[in-house]
């Protein structure tokens, strides 16, 4: 378990974050003001339904799936069995990459326990050869970096600054 950085304006865009930042500032303008904190809770509560919706969209085995997101912080958890460590790690990568999201806290277990991966935070310049080359020292084990992104990744060549990939253990 722990808490996971990433760029707030890269990602999916799967909510409209704009609408939650609108209510939380009404909510610290007037803070009895329960209208807008409703308002603010309809809005995570969206949020962390479009997040979970589209982890599910990637096929990836979760056992009790739940999502929440605090707008106030721009933080997602995710909750859960995962079917192993991959699977894991690739769950809070997809949460992590929705625009908006600055941070993904992981609560989730897993049923198989497996060395972890590391994360790498695309630049722009970069390339899956470029990384794989600084990760593995060989540029063609890019499809390893590939193949463990699925389905997030759809083809080698799209990836963008912001993004952040899994790297497996040699």
């Amino acid at each position: 378990m722990g808490l996971f950085s990433f760029i707030k304006e890269a990602g999916e865009k799967l909510f409209k974050s704009k609408d939650a930042e609108a209510a939380a500032a009404a909510v610290t303008k007037a803070p009895d003001d329960t209208e807008a904190k409703a308002r603010v809770e309809a809005a995570n509560r969206a949020a962390g339904d479009s997040i979970e919706a589209y982890i599910k969209a990637q096929n990836l085995v979760i056992t009790a799936l739940t999502v929440t997101f605090d707008s106030s912080t721009g933080t997602a958890s995710v909750f859960g069995v995962a079917a192993d460590q991959a699977t894991r790690e690739k769950a809070l990568l997809c949460a992590g990459n929705v625009q908006g999201v600055v941070a993904v806290k992981d609560m989730m277990s897993v049923d198989q326990s497996a060395p972890e991966a590391t994360f790498y935070t695309v630049v722009s310049g970069d390339n899956l050869s470029k990384i794989s080359k600084q990760h593995y020292g060989d540029p063609n084990k890019y499809m390893k970096i590939f193949e463990a992104n699925k389905p997030m990744l759809t083809h080698p060549d799209k990836i963008y600054p912001g993004q952040v990939l899994r790297i497996p253990p040699q």
